[in-house]
């Protein structure tokens, strides 16, 4: 058994998995299959994990209540998924941001976890009040916040 994400697009399924193939290190396309009708069927990977685009039309779109969680290792990575994903796209609070095609994603870098991990309740709120502030996630401003 294998648990996969689908995305259903209306149009630019294709133009999104090149997107986030591009975005994300580690992550290529698989397989590109059109139906008689044309529409796209892409099949991917995002740093391993395996992901379907398919262009289903204008009856169902993206929400908020669920997001493509991306776990970055450095402030290097954070910035060039951010800039990646938010092109023409919008930024949201707390290292969210809706892409152009209207995928909510969370970017957010380990060091989120580590500066948590062990903190007192002080510290932690004062975390977690900057993280909320933020709208891209700047570690060394958490870093700062915690040895407040």
């Amino acid at each position: 058994m294998q648990v996969n994400t689908f995305l259903w697009f209306d149009g630019r399924a294709e133009e999104a998995a090149e997107l986030y193939t591009r975005v994300i290190a580690g992550s290529e396309i698989l397989e590109i299959r059109r139906g008689a009708d044309g529409r796209a069927t892409v099949t991917f990977e995002l740093a391993g994990q395996r992901c379907i685009a398919y262009d289903g039309g204008p009856q169902f779109g993206f929400g908020a209540g669920i997001s493509l969680y991306v776990e970055c290792d450095t402030q290097d990575e954070v910035d060039a998924v951010w800039t990646g994903l938010t092109a023409d796209g919008q930024e949201g609070p707390g290292g969210s941001l809706t892409d152009r095609f209207g995928v909510t994603w969370q970017v957010v870098p380990k060091a989120v976890g580590e500066l948590l991990d062990g903190a007192g309740p002080d510290a932690a709120e004062r975390v977690l009040t900057a993280l909320h502030a933020m709208t891209k996630i700047d570690i060394q401003g958490l870093v700062d916040a915690r040895a407040r």
